[in-house]
C-alpha cells in the first residue's frame, strides 16, 4: 500500500434526503448540539455571493500548492458531493479558480472547500456556487502530486471522513459524522425551534434574562449579585 499518493473508493456517503433536511438548519445550531467541539476554524470563510453549503464529503489531501489530485477528484465526484481539500492551509498558490470551479458546478457538486487559496475571486463572489477557502492569490498551482483521494482529512482539527455530511454558512463549516447524522439532525432541529421561540419572546418582551443570569452568577460564587 502506497501512503501519500493513492486513490481510494468512497465506501459510504450521506443520502440526498439527509443533505436536504439539514439545509434549513443554521450551522451554529448543529455546532451547539455537538457540544461546540467541532469546527474547521475561522480561516475558512465563504467567498461566494450567497447560499448554504450542504453535501457529502469527497475528500482530497494534497501537498501545498499542488492541485493534480483535485483534477482527478473532478473526474470522480458527482451530484450532491462537496469536494473538500486539505492543502495544509498554505496560501502561496491558488488551487482552484473559475475553470475548475465551473467544472465542479457543472457535474452537480454542491460546493468546494479548500484549506488553501483560490483565485478568480470576482467570479466566485458573483456566483452562488458555494466556495469556502482560506485565502485568495493570483499565483497558480503545480500539477505534480503527491496526494490522496477519499482518505480521512483534518481541517482545523475537525476530522472529516469520506461520505460525512459537510455543512457551511456565513458562520463557517461543521462536519456531521455519517453514523450520527439522524441523531444530530433531531437535536439540531429542536435547538433551532427553541431559539426561534426565545427570539419571539424577546421581541414580545416576555423574556427576562436577569433570572437565569443572576442565578448562574450566584451558583458560581460571584460577589455583589
Amino acid at each position: 500500500m502506497t501512503l501519500g499518493f493513492r486513490i481510494l473508493e468512497r465506501q459510504r456517503k450521506v443520502s440526498a434526503e439527509t443533505i436536504e433536511k439539514f439545509r434549513e438548519i443554521p450551522v451554529a445550531n448543529v455546532s451547539d448540539v455537538m457540544s461546540r467541539m467541532v469546527a474547521a476554524g475561522p480561516a475558512l470563510r465563504p467567498l461566494h455571493a450567497s447560499g448554504v453549503l450542504a453535501g457529502a464529503a469527497f475528500t482530497v489531501k494534497t501537498r501545498p500548492g499542488d492541485n493534480l489530485m483535485i483534477h482527478k477528484a473532478l473526474l470522480m465526484a458527482g451530484p450532491g458531493d462537496v469536494i473538500v481539500v486539505d492543502a495544509g492551509g498554505d496560501l502561496t498558490n491558488a488551487l482552484m479558480g473559475e475553470l475548475m470551479l465551473s467544472h465542479a458546478r457543472a457535474i452537480g457538486t454542491h460546493g468546494v472547500v479548500i484549506n488553501g487559496a483560490v483565485r478568480d475571486y470576482g467570479w466566485i463572489s458573483s456566483n452562488t456556487f458555494p466556495v469556502f477557502a482560506a485565502g485568495v492569490t493570483h499565483r497558480g498551482p503545480y500539477k505534480d502530486g503527491p496526494g490522496e483521494i477519499n482518505v480521512p482529512i483534518s481541517l482545523g482539527g475537525m476530522i472529516i471522513e469520506p461520505g460525512d455530511l459537510l455543512l457551511g454558512d456565513e458562520d463557517g463549516l461543521v462536519c456531521v459524522p455519517f453514523e450520527q447524522s439522524d441523531h444530530i439532525h433531531a437535536l439540531a432541529r429542536a435547538k433551532n425551534a427553541s431559539e426561534a421561540k426565545t427570539y419571539e419572546n424577546t421581541l414580545a418582551g416576555r423574556l427576562d434574562p436577569k433570572l437565569w443570569v443572576d442565578e448562574t452568577l450566584r451558583k458560581l460564587g460571584c460577589e455583589g449579585v
